[in-house]
């Protein structure tokens, strides 16, 4: 144990007096946290749509009113030519031409249908999708509203079915809450896989590696000085980070916090020893760097945060299952959303324990046959 105290002193020394080290470990995490949760969403903000309004009745200003009010849709500019609005969507000034009929308040007077046509710009087929939901749920509501007010059948008022929606788990559905917990993991991750990589691969560059390989300390307690204090931080992130979720952007704690520590230090073991198997087969910290982001990318792609996996094709969802970053975004979200138990995440434990025992072994095995 007093060699292991003497190894775990060293490095602490060695990651505390690298100025190079202490930025990326304790700063860079805050701002892609901070950063990253505002960028990194699906919502619409502020949509610029064109307007063609042949109609100019007080129905249609309305209508156009009803749009710009909901937060979504800005009034860029107006005319009475589509094809000057399809210009200015070319030129990706605007994301919408909104087209209003000459007949638009008549119909809806005399209770008949109109319409309205929604040209969208469609490049970003998400997106799209997004604003032509968004106006139609908008537009939907806003003839309901006209409905309401030219029916003189008191029976036709009350007739029809109300849908009283509720939303569990995230009840203003804001995006953030769904996002922080996923980015708080793969920035973990990326402390773990890459610190613990490179940082044996930076004592085979410095020439160090030959000289502790001929004292007499024990391959078990080199591995454990080597990974421990990153272990270590890890957890420190972590904790930092789901501060940071908590009181800055208010994400509820619904499940326990000690359970995702707990489960974070299974996790971090996954990850260190993915980087410890990357760095004996590398020479130095710039292809240890390499690997290890090629590898970060696919679990990050593959792992849920963007794209929920049921969404993904048959084969990419049974990749998932050998991938520990969706798990984990899983296991996040559950606790912190949901307040899921043991019994309820138990199952996604294991496999990171699975993981985590087949992975270290294998990367301490592999050190032996590359450094004997």
């Amino acid at each position: 144990m007093q060699t292991i105290r003497f190894l775990l002193q060293k490095e602490f020394l060695q990651v505390f007096r690298n100025k190079a080290m202490l930025p990326i470990i304790f700063l860079m995490p805050i701002v892609q946290l901070v950063l990253l949760s505002f960028a990194a969403t699906y919502e619409l903000r502020e949509v610029n749509f064109h307007l063609v309004d042949f109609d100019q009745s007080a129905t249609s200003q309305r209508l156009v009113n009803k749009l710009e009010v909901s937060g979504y849709f800005n009034l860029q500019s107006r005319s009475f030519d589509i094809d000057q609005g399809i210009e200015e969507m070319r030129k990706n000034e605007i994301r919408m031409v909104l087209v209003i009929p000459e007949d638009f308040d008549r119909n809806l007077s005399s209770a008949q249908p109109s319409t309205v046509q929604m040209n969208i710009d469609a490049v970003d087929g998400a997106t799209a999708g997004l604003i032509q939901a968004y106006g139609q749920s908008i537009i939907q509501d806003f003839s309901s509203e006209i409905t309401t007010e030219v029916s003189t059948n008191e029976f036709a008022q009350r007739a029809g079915i109300e849908i009283i929606p509720a939303s569990w788990y995230n009840p203003n559905l804001d995006y953030i809450q769904y996002m922080v917990p996923g980015i708080l993991v793969v920035l973990v991750s990326m402390i773990g896989m890459f610190l613990s990589g490179m940082n044996i691969v930076r004592e085979r560059e410095i020439g160090t590696i030959e000289q502790l390989n001929v004292t007499p300390i024990k391959r078990y307690q080199f591995i454990t000085g080597k990974l421990l204090p990153f272990w270590v931080i890890g957890l420190f992130e972590l904790g930092l980070g789901l501060a940071i979720a908590h009181f800055g952007f208010g994400i509820p704690f619904v499940g326990s916090v000690w359970l995702l520590f707990a489960i974070g230090g299974i996790y971090l073991l996954v990850v260190e020893g993915i980087g410890l198997f990357i760095s004996t087969i590398t020479h130095t910290q710039q292809q240890a760097m390499f690997i290890a982001w090629f590898i970060m990318v696919v679990f990050i792609l593959m792992g849920g945060l963007f794209t929920p996996i049921e969404s993904m094709p048959g084969w990419a969802q049974e990749l998932a299952v050998i991938n520990p970053v969706a798990h984990f975004i899983k296991i996040m979200r559950m606790v912190l959303l949901k307040g899921a138990g043991w019994a309820d995440i138990q199952h996604l434990v294991g496999m990171l324990t699975l993981m985590a025992a087949v992975i270290l072994p294998a990367a301490i095995f592999r050190y032996r046959k590359a450094t004997s």
